[in-house]
C-alpha cells in the first residue's frame, strides 16, 4: 500500500525514524528504507530550509511527501521527501541515506558498475544512482501511484538507533539520523559518525 499525505503531515524527526522499513520504489527498482536523515526549517542550520530561499519556496508551494532531489557538491543527486507538522505548520525534509535492495538488483549492479548488493544504495548519492533517481523527479509526490513513490512493508518494523547525520558542518551533534539496527548495508555504521 502506498505511503499517505497524512503519514507526511507530522514532524520531520517522526517522520524519518518511521520510514525505516519501508519501501521506496522507482521502476523497477526498490529497496527497504534502512538509513534516514531528518531536517528541520527551525533551529536547524544544516536544513536548506533554513539557508535556501528556494527550499523554502519549495515547500510552500507543494504538499507533504512531495519529493526534494538535488545536486549536492555537483556530484551526486540526493533524494528527500517534504515534511509538514499539521499541528505547527514546521516543515522539514527527511533523506533518503540507504536502502537494502529488493528489486531490479540487476539493474542497480549496472547503474552502479558494483556486484556487492551490500554497497549498491548504503549511501545517499549511491542510492539516488541505483534508483536511477535524478532531477526529473524533483517534485514528484511519493505518495501517488506514479513511478517514484513509497510503500508500507509486510515486514516486521526493525529495530531503530538514532545517530548523529553524516556530512554536514552545522548542528552535527544532533541524534537525527536513524538506522535499521546493526544492518550492514547502512552508509556509516552506529557510533561511527567523526
Amino acid at each position: 500500500m502506498i505511503l499517505q499525505q497524512s503519514f507526511f503531515e507530522r514532524d520531520a524527526l517522526v517522520c524519518a525514524r518511521e520510514l525505516i522499513g519501508k519501501i521506496l520504489v522507482h521502476g523497477e527498482t526498490s529497496g527497504h528504507i534502512i538509513e534516514t536523515e531528518a531536517y528541520r526549517e527551525h533551529g536547524d542550520p544544516a536544513c536548506h530550509l533554513f539557508t535556501r530561499p528556494s527550499a523554502r519556496k519549495f515547500a510552500e508551494s507543494c504538499p507533504p511527501g512531495t519529493a526534494y532531489v538535488y545536486l549536492n557538491y555537483g556530484v551526486h543527486w540526493l533524494a528527500n521527501v517534504l515534511c509538514r507538522d499539521a499541528a505547527t505548520g514546521n516543515a522539514g525534509f527527511v533523506l533518503f541515506r540507504a536502502l537494502e535492495p529488493l528489486s531490479g538488483i540487476g539493474t542497480m549492479q549496472q547503474r552502479r558498475g558494483t556486484q556487492i548488493e551490500r554497497n549498491l544504495c548504503s549511501g545517499p548519492g549511491k542510492l539516488a544512482a541505483a534508483l536511477g533517481i535524478g532531477p526529473e523527479h524533483h517534485r514528484e509526490p511519493l505518495i501517488a501511484d506514479g513511478d517514484l513513490h513509497l510503500l508500507k512493508s509486510d515486514r516486521p518494523a526493525p529495530k531503530i538507533q538514532a545517530d548523529m547525520r553524516v556530512g554536514i558542518s552545522a548542528a552535527k551533534e544532533l541524534p537525527w539520523r536513524f538506522l535499521a539496527s546493526d544492518h550492514p548495508g547502512v552508509s556509516i555504521k552506529f557510533g561511527k559518525v567523526k
